[in-house]
């Protein structure tokens, strides 16, 4: 597939680069995360997964067959929370996206990635289309809410 997909990491680093940085490196801190997918019935499903940012995108893979793979072939949306460490310092932040995963079915696209990221195989593979980042932090006594959507600005809202 040639050319950005429409609401890649790439174009929210362009949008937001400095936003995009820390959210990132809140992600790459530690290797496992919380995703949340749909079931069947509507109800949340909440598991654990790797996020993987390479050549522009976040990427989600999973075990052939798994649960939350299904939920997503069915229903593309889900929430992605950053580990929050073993702490309760809120270094970095509490960061957070959102948006819809979209499962990568070119042979070739797989092909690629299975070379960089040396996957366990079988497995399902979902490129991110984002929908909106939020990272919550705190600085001296306010607790600092960024949030960013596709087409907008970067939110800033601030609570003592």
């Amino acid at each position: 597939m040639g050319g950005m997909t429409s609401n890649s990491w790439a174009d929210f680093q362009a949008a937001a680069p400095d936003f995009a940085e820390a959210v990132q490196q809140r992600f790459q801190r530690y290797k496992h995360h919380v995703l949340a997918t749909l079931r069947k019935d509507g109800s949340p499903r909440v598991t654990g997964l790797e996020a993987d940012f390479r050549r522009g995108e976040l990427w989600l893979g999973m075990m052939d067959g798994s649960r939350k793979a299904r939920d997503l072939q069915r229903d593309p949306r889900f929430a992605l929370h950053a580990n929050p460490g073993a702490d309760d310092s809120m270094d970095g932040g509490d960061a957070r996206i959102a948006g819809r995963a979209v499962e990568v079915t070119d042979p070739r696209e797989i092909a690629r990635y299975t070379a960089e990221a040396e996957p366990p195989e079988p497995f399902h593979l979902f490129r991110v289309e984002v929908g909106e980042v939020v990272r919550t932090s705190v600085e001296g006594d306010e607790l600092v809410v960024r949030s960013w959507r596709p087409g907008e600005q970067v939110r800033t809202v601030r609570r003592r």
